[in-house]
């Protein structure tokens, strides 16, 4: 780490050209050649400069591996001599020239390189970033598996990201390019090497920080402060300068679901000037194997936390960018919806400080697998062990101190993928994940879990009942959603893969999409080598929960297909969710498959490539929320009503059950007073709030139905607002549809937003808004008569001062409404 501001960032000035793989060996022969180029953004990726030229296009990308790649730009400099040049990342295989002389070659995008050289008034540097394609056929210890996840089997060989090399589901739009910072410093400038921070939350409450590092020459002794405190460094023998401080007045870091994720500045002062290191949190992270230890959960600060959330994409797959601005929108949707947990799979890239930075701003715990996936990587090989090794060191001195990192593990599906090859243990389990990666978490991160694979536990290493899983049997397998129960699922870092659909108004104005354009099927993901997609796993659903034929009705009518496609999985995911947050649940924690997608269309992400949610996301949002109501029906032991607050305080509330006829008319209801105690969960039957037998989940069927919706509302009781609320349809889905009658109010609020108020007489089922320039805070609901449902309207970036437009439609309504402050009230 480099104690003060670098002197200058080689971000300007920069342009690319493409050429033949290893025609030109440095940048002099390049002068006479009439190459095109053309400007590139450093940092930045080669695609992303191409496309912005108009000769890449991210949706029908044509290759990068298959050729050399130059980049080249001239710089100034005030004070020529000795100078330090850091390129934060280069992807992947790359020379460095200065003036003309090579200066560096390095072989992993995620491995950061330092250089010493003699700087002019004016220089030239060039950087060549050598073909990958040709370059895979390298020979090395043989693989004892083959995987399906790509057909490049050679990128085991190389550390680069497997983005861009997934068929069916990830564009190949291949990373090349210098996608992280270059900056310049002077020779002379004091540099902190093997940092160290670590901050403990102690039994009693009090947080204990403490820091070392080693340096060149400092001009005076260090001091260290964070919190309110200071202390002095001290020198020990081996030269690193060591301060350890208890901080009596700190607030711990807990994730935003549980509590408030406190952070604090650390500073260093040399003679009088401050730096920062960054900011850390308190807070202690325990592993939960439960009763029998065969599960896994986490405990914060002795809480148990279900983790639940999703597995994070890429904010920019064209770019790769990795600054707070192209993370904030989509962290604070994570954060909004209820996630307290993101995972970083081994098939995508690591992230900047920046992405942790604001995970643990916004209370979110990162799930970091390193990058590995699949492959039998040849650790055997020393010069490819050394390189993992720097790699790894690198990548987790970055991430000192930050209390966001919540679990390492050793990457993605490796173990998965041996054992379904048949092979034993002893061929599948080795020293990668075993010794390597797991001693270096060990050195830099101690206070934080390591997991050896994802998934891992049990008989075969994918079983769910088990350790960690990646559950698709509700999904994927087509399973009945029973099985999330019946598979004692104890915790999933993938789960729930679908084919999301985007909004209406997405697929209109964003995307220019329709289920008729051949862009539509394109933009389906599928295993590589399955004869089957997962719009089949939805469709599969609309017929099991439905009883509709998804491809019949995708024909007779395309926009209630997709209304129907939309709904379906919302419904699925809320049915799951609530099963696995239940008190009696084996689960101990969820993430969906995936967060946001990378390319156009209905893809696995519950944000679409633009960044808007979509039913999915929304479903997620109702159903992770820290104080949670869920109706359960449990059959012959009746619906059972699931109350759940993840706060740190305790909640007064009105629980209110209520059953409906045909919709609307009230045939029975009951309500309790409850104190519902903080990081506490209650479980109660419904008949206990009727006071009598009543057939709420009409098993028994003693006769015709009484009625086909229940209601569960949880109320404040000081407030009388709706704090949650679910809905079960007890004698399933119905294709009645009927007029709409709504009445709806707006009113506007601070910062250009309004609050959409609703009220119907009916049941709607499934209630999409569309507004253009707004995002609401609720959609696909269930709009049930009783309450008002309120809905908050965001303007998007840059319409802060337009008045809504927008329309409601429900699948079991006829026709849709205009929504617009000039008709409120109006039904």
């Amino acid at each position: 780490m480099h104690l003060y501001a670098a002197e200058a960032v080689l971000n300007e000035g920069w342009s690319l050209a493409l050429t033949e793989p290893d025609r030109f060996l440095d940048p002099e022969e390049l002068a006479d050649a009439g190459l095109n180029w053309v400007a590139a953004k450093v940092p930045g990726t080669g695609a992303a400069s191409l496309a912005e030229a108009g000769l890449y296009d991210p949706e029908n990308p044509h290759p990068l591996h298959d050729r050399d790649v130059w980049y080249r730009t001239r710089f100034e400099v005030e004070h020529p001599g000795a100078k330090r040049i850091v390129f934060g990342g280069l992807a992947t295989i790359a020379e460095v020239f200065l003036n003309g002389e090579k200066l560096l070659e390095t072989e992993s995008m995620f491995l950061a390189q330092e250089v010493f050289a003699k700087v002019k008034d004016t220089n030239t540097l060039a950087i060549c970033f050598r073909a990958l394609e040709p370059r895979l056929g390298k020979r090395g210890p043989r693989a004892r598996w083959k995987t399906q996840l790509t057909a490049t089997q050679g990128l085991r060989h190389f550390r680069t990201t497997l983005l861009g090399h997934m068929p069916g589901w990830c564009p190949e739009v291949h990373a090349v390019g210098p996608w992280r910072p270059i900056t310049l410093h002077d020779a002379q400038a004091p540099v902190l090497s093997n940092l160290k921070i670590q901050s403990e939350l102690l039994p009693d409450g009090a947080g204990r920080l403490s820091v070392s590092f080693e340096a060149g020459k400092l001009d005076a002794v260090p001091h260290i402060s964070c919190a309110g405190s200071e202390c002095a460094m001290t020198r020990g023998g081996n030269g690193r300068w060591v301060a350890s401080v208890e901080l009596a007045d700190i607030h711990p870091w807990m994730p935003s679901t549980h509590g408030t994720p406190h952070v604090y500045e650390v500073a260093l002062d040399i003679d009088g000037q401050a730096v920062s290191l960054g900011k850390t949190g308190f807070r202690r992270i325990e592993v939960d194997r439960g009763a029998d230890g065969k599960g896994f959960g986490l405990k914060i600060n002795s809480v148990p936390v279900f983790c639940r959330g999703a597995v994070w994409t890429q904010a920019d797959l064209l770019g790769l960018s990795g600054t707070k601005e192209a993370y904030r929108p989509l962290l604070e949707l994570a954060r909004d919806a209820g996630m307290n947990m993101l995972r970083i799979g081994g098939t995508m890239t690591y992230k900047t400080r920046a992405f942790f930075d604001l995970c643990a701003e916004l209370g979110i715990l990162v799930w970091q697998d390193f990058q590995f996936a699949n492959f039998d990587y040849p650790v055997a090989d020393d010069a490819f062990a050394d390189l993992v090794r720097a790699e790894t060191r690198h990548q987790l001195q970055m991430l000192e101190g930050c209390p966001a990192l919540a679990v390492l593990c050793g990457g993605s599906e490796i173990f998965q993928q041996g054992a379904m090859m048949g092979l034993p243990e002893s061929r599948w389990r080795g020293a990668l994940s075993q010794t390597l990666l797991a001693d270096c978490a060990a050195e830099l991160r101690p206070d934080v879990p390591y997991v050896e694979n994802s998934p891992v536990g049990g008989h075969l290493p994918f079983s769910a009942n088990e350790g960690i899983a990646h559950y698709y049997g509700v999904g994927a397998y087509q399973q009945p959603l029973e099985d999330a129960r019946r598979a004692n699922v104890r915790f999933t870092t993938e789960c729930l893969a679908f084919s999301n659909v985007p909004t209406r108004r997405a697929l209109e104005q964003n995307f220019a999409l329709s289920v008729d354009d051949p862009r539509w099927k394109a933009g389906i993901p599928r295993d590589r080598g399955a004869d089957w997609d997962f719009e089949d796993v939805r469709n599969h659903y609309l017929k099991r929960l439905y009883d509709i034929e998804g491809p019949d009705i995708r024909d007779a009518d395309p926009e209630r297909y997709l209304d129907l496609s939309r709904a379906v999985v919302a419904d699925v995911l809320e049915a799951t969710i609530s099963e696995w947050r239940r008190s009696q649940s084996s689960c101990q924690g969820a993430l969906v498959w995936t967060f946001q997608d990378v390319a156009t269309g209905a893809g696995w992400g519950v944000v679409d490539a633009a960044g808007h949610p979509k039913s999915a996301y929304y479903a997620l949002k109702r159903s992770y929320q820290p104080l949670h109501v869920a109706l359960i029906d449990e059959g012959t032991n009746g619906v059972q009503v699931h109350l759940t607050n993840d706060t740190p305080l305790s909640q007064n509330i009105r629980l209110e059950v209520t059953c409906l006829r045909g919709g609307a008319v009230p045939v029975v209801k009951g309500q309790r007073d409850l104190v519902l105690t903080a990081q506490a969960q209650m479980d109660l039957p419904t008949t206990d709030l009727f006071g009598a037998f009543f057939d709420t989940g009409y098993v028994f069927k003693f006769g015709p139905a009484s009625h086909d919706v229940v209601v569960a509302r949880l109320i404040a009781s000081n407030t009388d607002l709706v704090l949650s609320e679910a809905v079960h349809f007890p004698l399933g889905f119905s294709t009645e549809q009927f007029p709409l009658k709504v009445s709806f109010e707006f009113t506007e609020v601070d910062g250009g937003e309004w609050v959409l108020s609703l009220e119907t007489e009916k049941t709607l089922r499934f209630v999409q808004l569309d507004f253009l320039d707004f995002r609401t805070s609720d959609d696909g609901f269930t709009l049930v008569p009783g309450r008002k449902k309120q809905v908050r309207l965001k303007p998007e970036p840059g319409t802060e001062h337009t008045r809504p437009q927008g329309s409601l439609r429900a699948l079991n309504g006829l026709g849709e409404l205009n929504l617009s402050p000039d008709v409120s009230k109006k039904t």
